[in-house]
């Protein structure tokens, strides 16, 4: 084990413990050294790494903001991740999209099975309402939608599921607008997606889930098999 590791299961011990809790600090870096016999080198790396993590965030100084303090951020390292393995290629484009239909299906189900406050769809709602504008370009019009399937999984109450579509779609966003120049006709395609998305989120309002989660799956589905985009005939939207 790489001494910086050692911090790491230390943190880790600590949290699960209850020691260690949302906005706590870590012990300085001289009294982690000691404790673990490491070098304070090792400790500033291990710092690093859960800073890139998004379980602490640093600040410089000696004033009472200064040093390590333990935060739950885990969007942008999820996201950060899956764009590089997707690069790599380790990352299959047609396991993401079936992992992104079953996140997707079952947090529409669960959505329309809970009982929604009115307030709650709103930022949905006025997604929705943004993307009617008929002058957005794909790149404009795919950035809202991104940002309308992450709202709906929000619905579902799960705060993991929400994360971790926040990093899926963060990931394969440019593969989608690169699957733009695919489709045969991107004004149909535009309004047909529109439409599709008004239709997920009245069954969500009107507490229908299968037909929720059927119409999600469908519009995943369609887009990507008419961009061509994955080889089981696909997804998105």
């Amino acid at each position: 084990m790489k001494n910086y590791e050692l911090v790491l299961h230390r943190v880790e011990a600590d949290l699960a413990a209850g020691r260690l809790r949302i906005g706590g600090r870590l012990p300085g870096e001289r009294a982690l050294a000691e404790q673990l016999g490491i070098s304070r080198p090792s400790v500033r790396e291990a710092v690093r790494v859960l800073e890139a993590m998004g379980v602490v965030r640093t600040a410089t100084g000696s004033g009472p903001e200064a040093g390590a303090v333990i935060v739950a951020e885990p969007v942008s390292p999820l996201t950060a991740v899956l764009r590089l393995h997707l690069a790599t290629n380790h990352l299959p484009m047609g396991d993401v999209v079936q992992t992104r239909l079953l996140l997707e299906s079952w947090s529409a189900r669960e959505a329309a099975a809970r009982e929604l406050e009115s307030g709650e769809l709103k930022v949905a709602e006025e997604l929705l309402d943004r993307m009617d504008d008929a002058g957005l370009s794909p790149e404009e019009f795919h950035v809202l939608d991104a940002e309308f399937h992450v709202a709906l999984s929000g619905l579902a109450g799960n705060v993991l599921i929400a994360a971790v579509m926040t990093s899926l779609r963060s990931a394969i966003h440019g593969y989608v607008l690169a699957a733009v120049p695919n489709l045969p006709d991107w004004e149909g395609t535009a309004v047909g997606l529109r439409s599709e998305h008004r239709a997920i989120l009245a069954a969500v309002r009107g507490g229908e889930p299968d037909r929720a989660a059927d119409l999600v799956t469908a519009h995943i589905r369609g887009f990507y098999q008419a961009a061509q985009l994955a080889p089981f005939g696909g997804a998105e939207g």
